[in-house]
Order: C-alpha cells, then structure tokens, then sequence
C-alpha cells in the first residue's frame, strides 16, 4: 500500500516534457509510481484535478543559516513550494567558529552584510558549536525542508586567522590550516565554498570582511581542495556581479573553477535595457569560461524583487557618496542634519555624482513610491509616488521625500520603483533564460528581511507564466525551478517527477497561484520585524514523502534532511573534462 496517492492532477516532471494527466504514488518517502495507478491503493488520497503536480522548487542562493533554528518551515520560501534550500552563499556561513569571539565577530558581520537581525541572531540561537559538522548535526531531524549550506570563506578565515583575518593576508601555516579545516567541513558535508571579494561587503566594524583580504593564491589553494571532495561546487561573489567584470576577473573565475574541477555560480545578474554594455559583458563570463574548459553560471532572478530604502536603518541609499557619516549619526543628530538645507544640497549632488558609481540607480527620487507611514502630517500618503506630491507641494523632489521622512522621526518605508520593468529588459530576460550558463534563482531568502522578500519567487514567475507576460511555456518554467538547479549541485534523485526519486512535489492551482501582499510581521527573536508574503493557490507541498504545506498552511511535519556531499550529492564534471 502506498503512504499518499495524487490522482488526476497534470503531472509536469521537471524534464520540460509536455505536461500530461497522471497520477503519482509516493512510499517510503519517495515516488513509487507514476502513470494510470487506478487499481492502486493508499493511506491517503489527494484528488488533483485541475491541477498541476510538479517536482518541489530548488532554491540555489538563500542565508537560511540561521533563520532555521528558531523557524524549521524556511518561511515564507516553503509557502511557494521551495522543498530545498541552498545556503551559507557570498562568503558567509555561521559554521564553523575558533570560539566565542568568532561567534560575537560573525553576528556582527552577518547583521550589517546581510541584514539579519541582531537581536534575531542574539536569541534565537545559542551558538554552542564549533565545527561545521556539530552545526550540521543541530538542524539535522529539525526542518521541514532539505538544507544544504557551503563553507563561507569569512568564517574559515575568522577560525584560523582571529582578528588577523581583516587586514591581513594568510601566511603558509596559517594557508594549510585554512585548507585542513575546508576539507574538514566538507568531509562533514558541506556543500563547497562560498566567498566574497565585492566592495558591497564590510563587516560589524565597517570593515572589508575577511575573505576580501584573501590572495588569489589562498583563494584558488581552497578551490583545489574544495575540488578534493565529491558532489562540491563554488560560489562567488566580486564587484563585477554589480558594475561588469574586468578581464581579469573573468580569468580569476574560470580558473577557479578548472582549479577545483567544479561549477562555480555568481549571484546576481540583473538585467537592464537600458545597460546593454554590461548585460553583454556579464553573460560573455559564461562563454569564456566555457572556451576554457570552466563551467561559469550566472544566477539570475525571474521576478522584479522590490528593496525598501530607509533613512532611519542601514539601506542601499547608505553606500551613496558620503552619506555614510550623516547616515551613520544618532537619530536625532541625523534629523538635524537632514533638515539642513546646505546637508541636504550636498547629499543630493554627490547622489548624482560620477562617484556613486552603480548606486546611482537607487537615487531616482521622483520614482520612490511611499510605503507604511506612522504621522498625522504623512496621512494618505502611502502608495504614492514621491514626484506627485512634490508636484502638488511646488516643492523639490529630493526636499519633499526628506520632509517625509523626518515627519515620521526617520520610520517612513520607501519602495523605489523598479527602473528595469520594461519591455525590452523582459525581452532580454527571455533571451538570457534560453542560456546554459544562466541559472534562475537568487533569493536571498533568509537575509535583508526588514529591506526585501524574494522568497515567493517561484509562484510568481509560475504566474506571470501563467497569466502574465508568458515568456516562458509552463513545463520549461517547471524545469528552470527544479530540474536545472538540482543538476547544478549534483543534488541525487531531486528535481523530478520519476520513480525512485525523492518525493519533494508542489500540487498548485494553475488560475490562482501567485502570492499576496508583501506585508511586514514581528515574529523574530528578540521582537524584530521582516518582510513576509503569503502563496497563493499552493494547495501541498511534500518533502521526502510527508506534507508539510496543505491547503496552503504549514502542516507542523518536519522530515526534511541536511543535504550532504557525497551522499545527496555527486560531482558534476566540466565540459572539458569528458572523456579526460
């Protein structure tokens, strides 16, 4: 007898196949059968009609590290039917730690790199480990989703380097110790390393983190030894991924990646027509690597995910030209400033400066749009873009958007308006999602919780596919959610809809799936708040077998298994190394 039976659903496997009516048996927490299964028999029964059965979505860029002690469900990401999640990305893992100092140093640095709450990572985890395998063996038998982390490149160096480990470079002890302990954390299953070299990056004390001190000897020493290891990969982040790589950052990436023998994937690539400079040169790093004999994959996401901006916590408009140090003052200090009209002159001109580089983009003040207010004086503000009531004051844009947020003491959420949501970047997002060197995915679920919620990217690409642009047909969107991701990591027997594989399925309402609202809740340790958005029409989702979403709330169950490699993963060879 079966544990579940799905019946009459459209199964769409995860290959890209033309979806088709079947029904799909799942035991032992893995899929039994699948096809015309009248005469079979189960414990339970789903009816599927008029719905689609899929295999569960991959989630290849998350900072669930710690999310998953005090929250097992990854919320909102298993809402949207994500059953596996790839974390410890950008150079950043919680695991493993030298001591107490390393654990205070790394929250630190996770609370400004990657907006995690302090007080969230303060109380919700007792941070009692010290390799990464004891950090592992924590989560294990205690999350609703499969979880597999890399090794951050900050923390190795933290472990064996101490304070040293910004500042300095590694000498050849402290080089070997580094490689001995990633190949101990591997061993114990990571899933590969993780590093950083972006000028985005800076640590608790407003420093450069660690790994931006690594040479590119210590940096490709720790790809031969992550390449050491069966079922690993890289993950990398420079300054390229935002600005477009330098040739010699795409020489560094290709030989990082036929050092270890392994994929290494970058994180993020945005698309935009009106950059076609960039977005040319950014996908070029595939085909070159490619020439080489590397695999180089760009992740990229399906969706506009909007950021928040705030002149009251840390946010993008903070990395503007000499805004830090007005932006850095105590509350009432910075309201007094901002009220200055020679401040504000200065803010606003080295906003629109050659300086600001890249960031520039988030200082387009006409097309901020106001987000949750708290005074009197801001009533009926909310939804509204900034140039329209700058237009009825008579008034500034940059001067009407400060005296907005300094009438809410600094509180005021602002919500920029994507300057990419036109017809030819979409057009262009198509193109590069037909590319074997680009990956969709990039959530960074789990970080920047008060600033973004990337989390329900999966529904709403399904409906934009659905019921939107229809850029893509529903079984290839299927596959780029699933299949693709799953052979990217090596991940065994995931990713599809076929006998013998694991039973991680997404049953969905194709007229309704989406997700609600991004709303903010306080459900952190220690009170704080984060960005949250409900799924719609995501009626179950199964991990190994058992329910853990039905009828679209979390069911409790937690039988989802620390991804390992080696066990849940094997080795995915590079293109040059066929028949080597």
């Amino acid at each position: 007898m079966h544990d579940f039976l799905i019946r009459g659903g459209t199964l769409v496997d995860g290959t890209g196949r033309p979806g088709e009516r079947a029904d799909v048996a799942l035991r032992g927490g893995r899929i039994a059968a699948v096809g015309e299964l009248a005469g079979e028999a189960a414990r339970e029964t789903l009816d599927a009609d008029g719905r689609v059965v899929c295999p569960g979505f991959v989630d290849p860029h998350t900072h669930y590290d710690a999310q998953l002690f005090w929250d097992p469900l990854a919320s909102p990401s298993s809402l949207h039917g994500v059953t596996s999640v790839i974390g410890g990305n950008c150079g950043f893992s919680i695991a493993p730690l030298g001591g107490p100092q390393d654990a205070e140093y790394i929250r630190r640095m996770m609370a400004v790199v990657e907006g995690m709450p302090l007080s969230a990572l303060e109380n919700g985890l007792d941070w009692d480990w010290r390799s990464f395998g004891e950090w592992l063996a924590r989560l294990e038998g205690g999350v609703a989703v499969n979880a597999g982390f890399l090794v951050g490149h900050c923390a190795l160096r933290r472990a064996v380097m101490g304070w040293d480990a910004v500042g300095e470079q590694a000498d050849s002890g402290q080089l070997e110790r580094m490689r001995a302990l990633l190949d101990e954390c591997l061993a114990a299953g990571g899933l590969g390393l993780s590093s950083s070299r972006s000028f985005t990056h800076r640590d608790g004390d407003d420093r450069p983190v660690p790994s931006r001190f690594a040479s590119e000897e210590e940096l490709l020493a720790l790809c031969a030894t992550t390449g050491a290891r069966e079922g690993t990969s890289l993950e990398f982040i420079t300054d390229g991924c935002l600005m477009g790589f330098s040739p010699a950052e795409i020489d560094l990436m290709a030989r990082m990646s036929l050092t270890a023998g392994r994929p290494l994937n970058w994180n993020v690539l945005t698309i935009d027509s009106k950059e076609p400079r960039r977005y040319a040169d950014q996908l070029a790093v595939g085909e070159q690597a490619a020439r080489r004999g590397a695999r180089v994959v760009a992740l990229t996401m399906p969706i506009l995910v909007g950021m928040t901006m705030s002149f009251e916590s840390y946010s993008p408009i903070h990395q503007l030209p000499d805004w830090g140090p007005v932006l850095g003052l105590p509350i009432p200090e910075r309201m007094r400033a901002l009220r200055d009209p020679e401040v504000r002159a200065r803010l606003a001109e080295r906003a629109a400066s050659p300086d600001a580089g890249v960031f520039a983009r988030v200082a387009d003040w006409d097309h901020f749009r106001i987000g949750q207010t708290w005074s009197e004086r801001n009533r009926g503000l909310s939804g509204r873009l900034v140039e329209e009531i700058a237009a009825e004051r008579g008034a500034g844009s940059f001067d009407t958007l400060l005296d907005i947020v300094l009438a809410d003491d600094l509180r005021t959420i602002l919500w920029p308006e994507p300057p990419d949501d036109d017809d030819a970047s979409w057009e262009l997002r198509a193109q590069a999602w037909e590319r074997p060197d680009v990956l969709l995915g990039g959530s960074d679920a789990g970080a920047h919780l008060d600033r973004m919620c990337g989390a329900p990217y999966p529904t709403r690409f399904l409906s934009d596919c659905l019921r939107g642009r229809k850029l893509l047909p529903l079984e290839r969107a299927v596959a780029a959610l699933t299949d693709a991701p799953a052979r990217l990591f090596g991940l065994r027997e995931r990713g599809r809809v076929t006998p013998g594989y694991r039973a991680d399925l997404v049953v969905f309402d194709p007229e309704t799936v989406g997700n609600g609202e991004v709303r903010s809740v306080t459900d952190l340790p220690g009170g704080a708040g984060r960005l949250f958005a409900d799924a719609t029409g995501v009626e179950r989702v199964f991990v190994n077998g058992r329910p853990i979403v039905a009828a679209g709330q979390p069911t409790g169950e937690l039988p989802g298994t620390v991804l390992r490699s080696g066990r849940d993963t094997e080795t995915v060879e590079l293109p040059g190394a066929a028949g080597a």
